[in-house]
């Protein structure tokens, strides 16, 4: 095995829309941005459980339950079948949580209830602010930017009491567009926020056709990380190597290595997985750290069966700093999912049908979901992590849809990983790599 220092500066960016559309009038003023820098040490792989007093613990909590949910539904997909992927369970939880705030009676009961938010609005509200805020803290190692913003019709009247929630609780002001006039215009400028907030990750996150004369609200979100390892990675010391995508078929991809006697990282082993927890420099910022699980067989089932709070709280907590030399793959994956079917067998289908009640955004009963698009880039090499993501929902009006020996971690077959921030426990991406070179 060879020995090696790497350099590995994640960069993940994900964003949230939320296209509201109706039959009826208003909005009001621009989005809100809040951004971070975290400074060097080592990071923890947290699965939330800190303190619970502001709500951030009950919200990342339920966020991690609604990702492990979704990982699960998108897994099982026939569409998405023994593939690789990769979305942000944190912007979507949080995009919609911002539409659960509008939402009432069943509406909002079965997206409060998919997405396992906290029932008491103000542990919910101060969750989600204590969370964006503690991205906030730290400076100099990493940088880690959370957005949302309302984007309205500026005909349609939607009621102060939901906008200011939206602007107060999650920071998301709003922007008057003509979407019934100039429906084009109004996409070029939601896309054109959105390349800012995502430093040109993501393009045309809204495609054509998308924003119509019936678009009365979109809101997005935004996440942006770009950090560095603190056990970087030499790209010397990267080779070409094969990777196990079935038992008897492999790739050849490029694998870099940190094998020196220096490679101390969070590790432990099960009977049946491995798990090594690579973290990020971040001085006096929150911690944030990827965590993968490597089954000891080919069979990825070993790391998927682990995916809940209680089992991978167990894991994290059994994780020790040892030597280990590591093997890890470059790998970009791109990835794009249309969700309401997803998102509606996961237990929210009333909000894509016209028995929908957002009446708590413009007092009708005539909005409802008719899309929700997610699309995500990720890529990981010897100089870092560059990740992107963008969800778009369209809501439409008027009806319808061990040892001292230290142990090798070699991750040649399929794996999955998880971006982790300590102290809420938040997961802020996660994935599976089946197949590095085939996206």
């Amino acid at each position: 095995m060879k020995g090696m220092i790497v350099i590995f500066s994640g960069i993940s960016i994900l964003v949230l829309a939320l296209i509201v559309t109706g039959l009826t009038a208003a909005g009001t003023a621009p989005q809100n941005t809040t951004s971070v820098s975290g400074g060097p040490a080592a990071g923890d792989a947290g699965i939330a459980r800190p303190d619970t007093s502001n709500g951030a613990g009950n919200v990342a909590a339920g966020s991690n339950r609604f990702a492990f949910d979704l990982y699960r539904r998108l897994a099982t997909d026939p569409a998405h079948a023994g593939g690789n992927l990769f979305f942000s369970p944190y912007s979507i939880s949080s995009a919609l949580a911002i539409t659960c705030e509008g939402a009432r009676g069943t509406t909002a009961d079965e997206i409060g209830a998919m997405l396992h938010l906290p029932k008491n609005e103000t542990l919910r509200r101060e969750g989600f602010a204590a969370i964006d805020a503690g991205a906030k803290r730290g400076s100099g190692n990493y940088t880690l930017r959370t957005a949302n913003a309302l984007w309205a019709e500026e005909t349609h009247s939607f009621l102060p009491d939901y906008t200011g929630i939206a602007e107060r609780w999650y920071g998301a002001n709003v922007t008057n567009l003509d979407f019934i006039n100039d429906p084009e215009g109004s996409r070029e400028t939601i896309n054109r926020w959105v390349e800012e907030q995502t430093e040109d990750k993501i393009r045309d996150l809204l495609p054509a056709d998308s924003i119509d004369d019936l678009t009365r609200l979109v809101i997005t979100n935004a996440i942006y990380f770009k950090g560095t390892w603190v056990k970087q990675f030499d790209p010397a010391e990267t080779t070409e190597e094969a990777f196990r995508i079935a038992q008897d078929e492999t790739v050849q991809v490029q694998m870099m290595h940190r094998t020196d006697e220096d490679a101390i990282y969070g590790y432990t082993e099960t009977g049946t997985l491995q798990v090594l927890r690579m973290p990020y420099a971040h001085g006096n910022g929150t911690e944030l750290s990827m965590l993968v699980l490597l089954p000891k067989e080919d069979n990825l089932t070993a790391a998927e069966e682990v995916l809940d709070v209680g089992t991978l709280t167990g894991i994290r907590d059994s994780l020790t700093d040892r030597r280990v030399r590591v093997v890890f793959p470059k790998f970009t994956l791109e990835t794009e999912y249309s969700l309401p079917q997803a998102l509606a067998a996961m237990g929210m289908p009333t909000a894509f049908t016209d028995a929908a009640n957002f009446s708590g955004m413009d007092g009708t009963d005539m909005l409802f979901i008719s899309d929700v698009v997610h699309k995500a880039f990720v890529d990981v090499n010897e100089e870092g992590t560059e990740a992107a993501a963008a969800t778009a929902v369209i809501i439409a009006g008027g009806g319808a849809v061990g040892p001292e020996t230290a142990p090798i971690f070699r991750a040649d077959h399929p794996f999955v990983f998880l971006i982790v921030e300590k102290d809420s426990g938040t997961i802020l991406f996660m994935g599976r790599v089946v197949n590095p070179e085939n996206p």
